[in-house]
């Protein structure tokens, strides 16, 4: 036993048995999860039909319900602001990777009222076979503490209407 019981081994219990005594002080130490969220659409129509109106960074303006406006900033990385129809919202979006070949890209928050932070997004379309292919939007985020139902019923709802109003436009 005593040769478990180095100096290392020893400092280690010690700063263990001082976070025990914090959380017994009422102290709340909690720590940070990311989440995750990823949806999934089948749409008729080719890869590079659907790529074509999707894939352009501020073509969320024409396929997403509640943007009403997209401007990019001109930046690079592109930057995208996004402002809802109602004028409530406003979203600053930074593109982080892209590629045609691939038929996706990649998007992070700057600025967003929805209740997360560290937000990252994919959006890809891939073929599914017969002129059908199969959008999915997913993110990794860290939702605010005491805002995890929140953060994941106004994303799942945000991507949910997304790729309702992709589908439609494509729908034969």
């Amino acid at each position: 036993m005593k040769k478990y019981l180095n100096h290392r081994n020893v400092a280690m219990l010690m700063r263990i048995a001082a976070l025990a005594g914090l959380t017994q002080l009422g102290f709340n130490i909690s720590p940070v999860f990311a989440a995750t969220l990823s949806r999934s659409a089948d749409v008729s129509g080719t890869v590079s039909a659907v790529w074509s109106m999707i894939g352009p960074f501020c073509a969320i303006k024409d396929w997403l319900p509640p943007v009403g406006t997209c401007t990019e900033t001109g930046s690079s990385p592109a930057e995208r602001i996004l402002v809802t129809k109602d004028g409530k919202a406003t979203f600053i979006e930074m593109q982080t990777a892209r590629s045609e070949a691939e038929h996706s890209y990649s998007y992070t928050f700057k600025n967003s009222p929805l209740p997360v932070t560290d937000y990252t997004s994919t959006l890809k379309v891939v073929a599914k076979g017969d002129g059908v292919s199969t959008v999915t939007w997913s993110s990794t985020y860290v939702p605010n503490a005491g805002k995890e139902h929140d953060a994941r019923k106004a994303l799942t709802g945000i991507y949910e209407s997304g790729l309702a109003s992709i589908k439609a436009k494509f729908s034969k």
